[in-house]
């Protein structure tokens, strides 16, 4: 049955991903909300379709935001490939770190994505992972706290290969409705030695590749499922996502720069309690 989609709908879809894709609290978590809110069926081909392409108003306000820094690294490769002079820079090894660090969760997620888009739609996954994940940001703290008192945290500067696997392999869990991309990559940063806003940066430099290919494959194999969406309401929902995730990015390093991510622990957890009494109570269906 097709599915039509309105445009106070894509309005609040498009802001719900802008302020929710960088923030450590789950943007398909929120989305999946908002949709069963909404009237929406959340395990429909074309509404979970869409929940990946409206990224690409977040991947846009991450060009742009850091369109001079991005530059700088591609650059930095580039030179380093024909240049062993070029890769003692450190802007080759931390170009490398996000292109490794890219990759396993492209690999998974097309593996899994029939369980991604299926099973893992439930709204109690989404409870479980913002409760069971807030627990790992706590540890990621109190280890990134542990390494700043005893001198041992990084910045960009000391970003290494190492990480880039490490944070990249952590990004699979982000796969899991409720776990947070941001919040798993930002975490594996801290808990590396990376400092808050270094590792905030390397997250968003790290989400490029990975929700540009969500949207691109997507696109591609929904396409007849999200053309009963509407072009014009789709366009609405990424324009208004990429205005909020400009404005999300540059509140989030500013709030990292001296404030811990716990912050956002409270919240997660009260909404997983939520919803898990929501679903108890026959308020809310799980899809």
């Amino acid at each position: 049955m097709p599915v039509e989609l309105t445009y106070f709908q894509a309005v609040v879809l498009g802001i719900v991903e802008g302020l929710t894709e960088f923030l450590p609290i789950s943007s398909t978590g929120h989305l999946t909300i908002t949709e069963q809110l909404l009237g929406l069926p959340v395990d429909a081909p074309a509404v979970t379709a869409y929940t990946a392409i409206i990224q690409i108003g977040a991947i846009v306000a991450t060009f742009i935001y850091f369109a001079r820094k991005i530059g700088r690294l591609f650059m930095a490769w580039a030179r380093g490939l024909g240049s062993a002079e070029a890769r003692e820079h450190r802007d080759y090894a931390l170009a490398w770190a996000v292109v490794v660090g890219s990759i396993p969760v492209g690999l998974v997620g097309f593996a899994l994505k029939d369980v991604i888009s299926g099973p893992l739609r439930s709204l109690w996954v989404v409870a479980g992972a913002l409760v069971l994940w807030s627990a790992v940001i706590w540890w990621a703290e109190g280890r990134h706290d542990t390494l700043e008192a005893a001198g041992e945290q990084r910045g960009e500067n000391g970003v290494t290969l190492r990480d880039g696997i490490v944070i990249g392999l952590v990004q699979c869990f982000s796969l899991v409705p409720g776990v947070s991309r941001s919040g798993a990559t930002i975490s594996a940063g801290l808990a590396l030695g990376i400092n808050r806003v270094a590792a905030t940066e390397l997250s968003f430099f790290m989400a490029i590749p990975a929700l540009t290919a969500a949207g691109v494959f997507e696109l591609a194999n929904e396409w007849d499922h999200l053309q009963s969406l509407g072009a014009p309401q789709m366009l609405v929902g990424i324009v208004v996502a990429f205005v909020t995730a400009y404005a999300s990015i540059a509140w989030l390093l500013r709030f990292v720069a001296t404030n811990s991510l716990r912050s956002f622990v409270g919240y997660r957890v009260a909404l997983g309690a939520a919803l898990v009494v929501a679903l108890a109570a026959g308020w809310m269906s799980a899809t």
